[in-house]
């Protein structure tokens, strides 16, 4: 009878053993890919991070490689701790994923007030330094960074196309006689910012500054929802733990 009991534990352990070595599989996967993301919004976004008068949005991709680093060392060390059977490495690995859960939530509500921040410093700012820096000496970050902004989200201007008439480079020869860069054309070409009809250039209610609004709400949505699906995993993997740290203990007893 104890024998039968025995293997049973026995099998209830290797199952549980299974369960969260697969669980780390997808956990240790998650963290690449929020490395990824953090590193992507580096490199790819660069020109829109200049356009901002505060750091917190870099900042905010620097925190995302490090907790994805954390979440790929988490993982490793779930593994470990799987494989060799120790139960002090399993309060650890229990202790991590409480952390970091713990550290998700945080993040969320940090990500929802930034958001809120984030609008009223673009309002605030996005115009002053599209009007006053745009092709200006020293300034060509700013200039390659407002001709993506416009070319990628098809705008013109922080509020409107109007806003460009206010413009510094306006009044020099640089601008020959355009209206408005020719980055807000639809289709640009050399001098095509002479004519600001609608026609000819992009035409948004809300300029620059809401489709900017539109594209940072998507990217968090988008992060908020791998953040929830990462924060179920991780319940998931502490539950794991809980039941084969006990399996373990009730092995040696």
């Amino acid at each position: 009878m104890a024998d039968a009991e025995e293997k049973t534990n026995s099998c209830g352990t290797i199952c549980l053993k299974y369960l969260l070595f697969i669980f780390n599989l997808f956990f240790w996967l998650a963290g690449g890919a929020v490395m990824a993301v953090g590193i992507w919004t580096l490199v790819d976004k660069s020109d829109y991070i200049s356009l901002l008068s505060s750091s917190t949005y870099s900042a905010a991709a620097f925190i995302l490689i490090g907790a994805g680093a954390v979440v790929v060392f988490t993982g490793m060390l779930g593994c470990c701790a799987t494989i060799r059977e120790q139960r002090g490495l399993l309060i650890v690995f229990f202790v991590l994923l409480l952390l970091i859960f713990l550290l998700e939530i945080t993040a969320g509500i940090l990500a929802y007030v930034y958001y809120q921040e984030l609008n009223a410093e673009l309002r605030a700012d996005l115009k002053e330094r599209m009007v006053q820096n745009y092709q200006q000496p020293g300034q060509e970050h700013i200039t390659r960074a407002i001709d993506h902004l416009q070319q990628d989200l098809k705008c013109c201007g922080s509020n409107s196309s109007a806003d460009w008439r206010e413009g510094a480079w306006i009044h020099t020869s640089i601008a020959s006689k355009r209206l408005v860069p020719d980055s807000c054309c639809k289709t640009p070409t050399e001098g095509c910012g002479v004519r600001d009809h609608p026609s000819n250039i992009y035409k948004v209610e809300g300029g620059c500054i809401s489709k900017l609004e539109e594209f940072i709400l998507q990217h968090l949505i988008i992060l908020g929802s791998v953040g929830l699906g990462i924060a179920f995993i991780q319940i998931v993997g502490m539950i794991f733990t809980c039941c084969l740290y006990q399996s373990l203990k009730e092995e040696i007893y």
